[in-house]
């Protein structure tokens, strides 16, 4: 299997993504804004569309989309701050509606590869370009770990204590972006919030504080992105499709362990 250089760049992908995407997601979905991945991520369609038509890569419209994006959210969160769900559901319609009208504007081109992704197709450079995004949102957690985990949990107590909440919310913001316009060209645009989701439902259930949700989310993400490539090599399977259902198995796994050691615990309090 790994005698193909196809599969290898697939694997290492696979690896960077998996460990970038809840390093992006944990802090939204503890926000309650785990469909932000979901909005940004039909947005990228929209920014697929423009670059086809200009005449451009489409993955740098898709970028530009997923900016544009991001920072009206977050504007709209601000205006709407009791009903921070509302930016999110806007977004997400003006992205759909968008990308409906654009992708009848684009001849001769297959939208299904951008909607589900072909990690097993992707370019050399497309690697290079994966590799950095994992790099910039390594170097961004090493930088402000303290002040996202500040900023995540309680945002009047962090702007009290003079966090940088806009500089951090900015840089977040980017490198989000950056991060799920790539993720949707290489895995799709209906894939990439169940890797930014599930992971980080999973940990959850175990993880005791915020730097263990984070661990284990990286941790589970691994897991349904190598065993999702291996599986779907082996079965003929569409690989995002596989990963995500891999993840969504595992999940209610760890539902159901969970709820196993919650009725242990109880019934040794009671001896």
């Amino acid at each position: 299997m790994l005698g193909y250089e196809l599969i290898r760049r697939a694997f290492l992908v696979g690896i960077f993504l998996a460990l970038s995407l809840p390093l992006i997601g944990v802090p939204l979905v503890l926000r309650r804004l785990s469909s932000t991945g979901d909005a940004l991520s039909h947005v990228s369609l929209s920014g697929v569309a423009i670059g086809l038509l200009l005449g451009i890569d489409p993955i740098i419209g898709a970028i530009g989309a997923c900016i544009i994006a991001s920072f009206s959210i977050e504007g709209i969160r601000k205006r709407f701050h009791r009903y921070s769900d509302i930016a999110v559901a806007i977004i997400m319609s003006a992205g759909i509606g968008l990308a409906s009208i654009l992708s009848g504007l684009v001849k001769n081109v297959n939208f299904e590869s951008f909607l589900f992704g072909s990690i097993l197709t992707i370019s050399k450079n497309e690697l290079y370009i994966v590799i950095t995004i994992f790099i910039l949102v390594v170097l961004f957690y090493l930088l402000f770990y303290k002040e996202l985990m500040y900023i995540t949990f309680n945002e009047t107590q962090a702007r009290i204590s003079k966090v940088p909440i806009n500089l951090v919310n900015f840089i977040y913001l980017i490198i989000s972006a950056l991060t799920i316009a790539v993720s949707s060209k290489i895995i799709g645009a209906l894939i990439v919030s169940s890797l930014m989701v599930l992971p980080t439902a999973c940990s959850l259930l175990f993880g005791k504080n915020y730097k263990q949700t984070i661990i284990y989310a990286s941790l589970f993400a691994l897991f349904f992105m190598i065993s999702g490539i291996v599986i779907s090599y082996y079965q003929g399977l569409k690989t995002s499709g596989t990963v995500v259902l891999i993840g969504v198995i595992s999940l209610i796994i760890s539902l159901i362990i969970k709820y196993l050691i919650s009725n242990l615990k109880q019934k040794n309090l009671h001896h």
